[in-house]
């Protein structure tokens, strides 16, 4: 076994991602955090302002894979918790049906999701958190934005892969079209 393998169950070391990615589309979950008034209208938006391997800085989703053996709730949770730390207290719907899937190619133009390392399927929610978001991991910051201002070409030209597309779909899903 090498140094590089991950011990921890439904981790695959770097060697068998790569190849995993070479060879079948691999399991994402996408969450866009919102707060919420008290009649359940989205208010404001929170992006993740992330630096990438390349040294850009951008906005994003929060966005991970689901483990082998993992649920997809618990995938969203792990993620959530992960990106916004662990008292955002969001709440995951009951009901798990995405608001849209989002097929994310390693070839550019096939949709409107690109992903140069892989060929990827990703289930994305509206998650409405309501407590104190404090990014972790490589996350930056998270900068909350009104509905309108999440909408902008300014905002969606900051986020990388067509996240900014799918960020206007879940705006258009929770009656926000711009």
């Amino acid at each position: 076994m090498s140094d590089t393998t991950e011990t921890t169950p439904g981790w695959l070391s770097s060697d068998d991602l790569e190849t995993a990615r070479a060879q079948m589309p691999i399991l994402y979950v996408e969450a866009v955090p919102v707060r919420v008034d008290d009649s359940g209208q989205v208010v404001s938006i929170g992006l993740l302002l992330r630096i990438g391997p390349d040294g850009t800085v951008s906005r994003t989703l929060v966005s991970g894979r689901v483990l082998y053996h993992e649920r997809v709730r618990d995938a969203l949770l792990r993620h959530l918790e992960k990106d916004l730390g662990p008292v955002a207290l969001p709440r995951v719907p009951a009901s798990l049906q995405p608001f849209t899937v989002a097929e994310y190619f390693p070839t550019a133009g096939v949709s409107s999701y690109h992903d140069p390392r892989q060929h990827a399927v990703s289930l994305a929610y509206i998650v409405p958190v309501s407590g104190d978001c404090r990014p972790r991991q490589d996350a930056l910051d998270l900068v909350w934005f009104s509905p309108e201002e999440a909408a902008s070409q300014a905002v969606e030209s900051e986020m990388p892969g067509g996240q900014g597309v799918l960020l206007k779909q879940a705006l258009a899903h929770v009656g926000h079209v711009y």
